[in-house]
């Protein structure tokens, strides 16, 4: 199994890129979590992988960290209905600690908003990995509040100021997100809403 890809990045887009390696070109499908934080074209980069085999096709599924590929593989092992398509457009959309907020905490009005997942499909999301990763503390829970990662990360806390401020949860995670990615990891949470607001 191929379990990451290192080399030179000769194409990018949204949901896909072009990796060369020893002189041949491995086309990747990526979330577009994972498009924002590609490198420039020409430069090196490393993505986690995972390859889908099927009668007719091999497609190859990359993601900027060991985590995002992990969580990728274990909706679609354990979701019914989510293949790595519909995976791939709930990685697009909500970013790993984001997601796995909405499931511990049972958001379903946050998953049913990513395109083509609908409110079946977001309650058995919540049903079938909420025991994989963990539940909320019950006052979080009964509260209502989204939960973006772990209560009192600067991700999360930078989300909830923008929820705060009228943003939808999933415009608010993307733009921490980019906020985030411009910013470095150790950026404030005040450094990362005035990026986002900005």
């Amino acid at each position: 199994m191929i379990t990451s890809i290192q080399g030179i990045l000769a194409e990018s887009g949204l949901v896909r890129a072009i990796v060369e390696v020893g002189g041949f070109g491995y086309e990747v499908n990526v979330p577009v979590t994972t498009a924002e934080r590609l490198p420039p074209i020409g430069s090196k980069v490393k993505l986690h992988t995972l390859v889908i085999y099927r009668e007719d096709a091999q497609t190859l599924y990359g993601f900027a960290t060991a985590e995002d590929r992990d969580f990728f593989r274990l909706m679609i092992e354990n979701v019914t209905g989510i293949g790595p398509k519909g995976a791939l457009s709930i990685m697009s959309r909500l970013s790993l600690p984001l997601l796995q907020g909405a499931i511990r905490s049972g958001d379903v009005a946050t998953l049913s908003k990513v395109p083509g997942i609908g409110k079946k499909t977001a309650e058995r999301l919540v049903v079938e990995l909420q025991s994989r990763v963990g539940t909320s503390s019950p006052a979080a829970a009964s509260a209502g509040a989204p939960q973006a990662s772990a209560p009192g990360s600067p991700h999360a806390d930078a989300v909830a100021a923008l929820v705060a401020l009228g943003y939808k949860v999933g415009d608010a995670d993307e733009a921490v997100r980019r906020a985030s990615i411009a910013l470095g990891a150790s950026a404030s949470v005040e450094a990362m809403i005035k990026r986002a607001l900005g």
